[in-house]
């Protein structure tokens, strides 16, 4: 199993990147996969998570991130960026699809694989 994170840079404040996990070694569906980010100081938090047709987004990022699948990889489209998204973002995988609801990604530990994380940073 793996997972690889990238399409992160830099953006200026109300600009776009679209962020890439793609995936190896099992089938995304049943299972559910999580976009986390973690800011120097602060913990890493699940910011959208997608489990077959369902989808997550924490507050601060509805409306302006969309997580989607296509084959093997899933895709996480930010647009109107704000200082404050500045963070390392990781993919992560739950295989066993008991992360998931509709209130959160569910926390860190209860995900199996990890990608390497992909640097943010937003200028204003």
């Amino acid at each position: 199993v793996q997972l690889q994170a990238f399409g992160g840079g830099l953006a200026q404040s109300g600009g776009s990147l679209t962020l890439s996990c793609a995936t190896s070694g099992f089938a995304l569906d049943r299972k559910s996969i999580g976009w986390f980010r973690q800011a120097p100081g602060k913990e890493r938090e699940g910011i959208s998570c997608v489990s077959g047709r369902n989808t997550y987004y924490t507050d601060s990022v509805k409306g302006r991130f969309t997580i989607s699948i296509d084959k093997n990889t899933v895709y996480l489209q930010m647009n109107g960026l704000k200082p404050e998204d500045t963070a390392v973002y990781y993919c992560a995988a739950d295989l066993s699809g008991t992360s998931w609801s509709y209130s959160d990604c569910g926390p860190p530990f209860e995900y199996d694989y990890w990608g390497q994380g992909t640097q943010v940073t937003v200028s204003s």
